[in-house]
């Protein structure tokens, strides 16, 4: 029988993705493990792994194909001791299709215009076994369309408030496992399900406003005096996410201003004292420290001194994370990504400085795993490097802080009444004003801003 290859979800919120290359050819063997192509997501390059035995039967879907839908049929195998040739003229069987899940689903459970209502269907319908789940709750949901998940997946889903119908499954025929609805819950959760209908009576809602359709704005615009670049995945996911943070993140923001003398000599003085080692280019310092590098460091140890601010918030509960996990914006060609430095409270300043520059590295090649830049317990976004004084930072769920860092300029400050030259610095705090309220907001910002103009800290 043939073995379906469907393009995999990579990712909790990928939709689609750009089929970039692929590395069999029809007739080629292959086996559970191997790479067999190359998928673009919004974020990053991804290679596919086969996870069934058997020949390349027929390349569905042809190399450099753009947004193919998850789940879609991609490839066809023959199985063991089956005539590839035949099996290429399959039609994909079963496999499901991203644009027609209810087409996939098996006739017996489609509602029908002659099908008993739910009442005479349960007064006529043999008992179920005592262990038995109902029939919705194990395949399906409220539009009729079967929804595969695990049992596991489901229970996962339903305590965590979250639709299963809205996690991308990245199991075998897009089944929805453990490891997707966790996934989904780190960032934030999926789609509710639909809300309830207002009550009878109930006054009418404003209408919702609507963006400007795409022939508006161009009518604005005389013909000829634009081009139009279309949207590639990766912008089209930032476009949603900061549309998502906005609208339904209360964001309130805190400026302080931090004097970076002290960090600046210290930097030297650690840069200096570097241990030289051996590469691929010659000789080189063991390490480089950055002040973004110590930014990093200082804001995972405010965290850790304001635990009460290092949370994320979700319907049902206050998450308070244990450790200090920061993502750092990057900017790459087409948009941002935000690689995230795993317990960076406990690391030291010479691995998030090696660290760093190991994930902008791969970010910018979009070699990137999910788990490097999925999560995470707050961030920075650092644009001084541009010149830019002070701004403020859009915060990316499930995150409830994100710190926007300007650059660091000699201002003159007065001190015990006398007007001196200091480098200062200006940081603006994003918070999600749910998870943390003004007070706790100013107490992390106070903690940030003693840990960056007393930096010897960050060596203890």
């Amino acid at each position: 029988m043939p073995i379906n290859i469907t393009m995999p979800a990579l990712s909790p919120t990928m939709e689609e993705g750009n089929l970039s290359k692929w590395l069999v050819k029809e007739g080629d063997k292959v086996s559970p493990g191997d790479v067999i192509a190359e998928i673009e997501t919004d974020k990053a390059t991804m290679e596919v792994e086969a996870v069934d035995e058997g020949t390349v039967a027929k390349l569905v879907v042809p190399a450099g194909t753009e947004g193919v839908k998850v789940n879609a049929l991609i490839a066809i195998l023959a199985g063991e001791g089956e005539d590839a040739g035949a099996a290429a003229k399959s039609d994909g069987g079963a496999a499901p299709k991203a644009e027609a899940p209810k087409a996939d689903a098996p006739k017996a459970e489609a509602p029908r215009a002659d099908a008993p209502k739910p009442a005479e269907a349960a007064a006529t319908a043999p008992a179920p076994a005592a262990k038995a789940e109902p029939a919705p709750a194990a395949n399906g949901h409220a539009g009729g369309e079967r929804v595969f998940a695990s049992p596991l997946a489901r229970r996962i889903a339903k305590d965590a408030g979250i639709d299963v119908a809205a996690v991308s499954g990245s199991g075998p025929h897009g089944r929805v496992v453990k490891a997707d609805v966790e996934a989904a819950i780190s960032w934030g959760g999926a789609t509710a399900a639909p809300a309830a209908k207002a009550p009878a009576g109930a006054p009418p809602t404003a209408p919702a406003l609507k963006p400007m359709s795409d022939d508006q704005v161009l009518k604005l615009f005389a013909e000829g005096s634009y081009e139009l670049v279309p949207h590639d995945n990766m912008r089209k996911t930032i476009a949603r996410r900061l549309v998502e943070a906005k609208s339904t993140i209360p964001h309130f923001y805190l400026t302080l201003d931090c004097e970076l003398d002290a960090l600046l000599t210290l930097r030297t003085q650690l840069n200096a004292a570097a241990p030289v080692k051996k590469t691929e280019k010659g000789e080189a310092p063991a390490y480089k420290l950055s002040v973004n590098d110590m930014v990093i460091k200082a804001m995972a140890m405010a965290l850790m001194a304001v635990p009460d601010a290092n949370a994320s918030w979700t319907e049902s509960a206050m998450v308070k994370h244990k450790h200090a996990d920061v993502g750092v914006a990057v900017s790459i060609p087409g948009g941002l990504i935000t690689p995230i430095i795993r317990r960076a409270d406990e690391k030291t300043l010479s691995t998030i400085s090696n660290e760093m520059k190991d994930l902008a590295s791969r970010a910018r090649s979009r070699k990137l795993k999910p788990e490097e830049y999925q999560g995470g317990t707050t961030a920075v976004s650092n644009l001084g490097m541009f010149g830019v004084k002070d701004f403020a930072a859009v915060i990316n769920p499930p995150h409830a802080t994100i710190l926007a860092v300007g650059a660091g300029e000699e201002r003159a400050v007065v001190k015990n009444g006398e007007i001196k030259i200091a480098t200062v610095m200006s940081v603006t705090l994003s918070t999600d004003h749910r998870a943390v309220d003004g007070a706790l907001g100013a107490e992390l910002l106070g903690a940030f801003k003693r840990i960056i103009e007393n930096p010897m800290g960050m060596l203890v």
